[in-house]
């Protein structure tokens, strides 16, 4: 594996798997899974849902509405004018999904597909958070009842976008996203924590891309990195990609556990609310985490 790549971790290679996770959020903020367990079949099958449904109308898909901001469809905008998304907001609940199909008028095949990818993320995600845990020797499950927003992207490339940027430099605002990429079209790019240098996570088929986002940094007490990465226009066309977002605490504050504070590690983020800090990033245009600074603990 070349120095400067991100981490790839294989998950049936059982040793030391969790101390691996912690490394790989802690050096790089990113890192690729393989052997997952989420069926090459299911990815395929997600990934010809959200292409179907990503053609349909505009007016279709301005359906998928949310009271909130960044939890409904993202129609292509002066930021992003590339980009569009739809959003599945607490897509663990039967209900949501219940919602977001009626949104959309969704097949019942279609609706299947959804429903099972969406546990079957979910499911990885919980995994994932109890290694966190275990690598930082402690016990529990560290995302137990927290909301996650599945979101459906596509990148509307053509000739005169190559060389462009298709999503902004940015952090991710929750703990941890788990992505599946285009396993085709490229273009997801991660900054090098050290070098500051932008390295291309090239895309490899039947793998899934971890993020760590800014409340992990929080919630660390700043040993995560929370990784900026874009994504950039290679080629000339259509690129797809799959997100799944574990956010943060439905009912409580985000703030780093006990063991991860000592006297040689003071608290370094007060504690705070998430969605209260999400709208902070937006409203003080924070796209790469700088909302943290209003959080800073004022001994560290």
């Amino acid at each position: 594996m070349a120095k400067d790549s991100a981490p790839v971790i294989d998950m049936e290679d059982s040793s030391n798997l969790a101390e691996k996770i912690v490394k790989a959020c802690e050096e790089w903020g990113c890192f690729r899974l393989v052997n997952h367990g989420v069926s090459g079949e299911l990815m395929a099958e997600m990934k010809g849902v959200t292409r179907s449904l990503m053609d349909l109308p505009m007016e279709v898909k301005h359906k998928n509405s949310h009271p909130e901001p960044g939890k409904g469809y993202t129609p292509p905008n002066m930021a992003s004018p590339y980009f569009e998304g739809l959003s599945l907001y607490d897509m663990a609940s039967p209900e949501a999904i219940d919602h977001f199909c009626s949104q959309l008028h969704v097949s019942p095949h279609q609706r299947e597909v959804l429903s099972k990818y969406a546990f079957a993320l979910f499911d990885l995600a919980q995994f994932l958070g109890r290694k966190v845990m275990e690598g930082l020797g402690m016990d529990g499950h560290l995302f137990s009842d927290w909301p996650c927003q599945l979101k459906m992207n596509r990148y509307n490339y053509g000739p005169q976008t190559v060389g462009l940027t298709g999503a902004v430099l940015h952090t991710d605002p929750g703990f941890l996203t788990i992505l599946q990429d285009d396993e085709i079209v490229n273009g997801l790019e991660a900054v090098h924590k050290i070098t500051g240098e932008f390295v291309p996570l090239d895309p490899f088929p039947g793998t899934l891309v971890v993020n760590v986002g800014d409340l992990a940094k929080a919630w660390s007490n700043g040993r995560f990195c929370n990784v900026k990465h874009r994504v950039q226009c290679y080629e000339a066309t259509i690129r797809t990609s799959i997100a799944l977002f574990v956010l943060g605490p439905r009912d409580e504050k985000v703030e780093a556990p006990p063991q991860l504070v000592d006297s040689d590690h003071p608290r370094r983020y007060l504690p705070f609310d998430f969605e209260e800090y999400r709208k902070l990033r937006a409203s003080t245009n924070s796209p790469t985490g700088e909302a943290l600074k209003y959080f800073v603990a004022k001994s560290s």
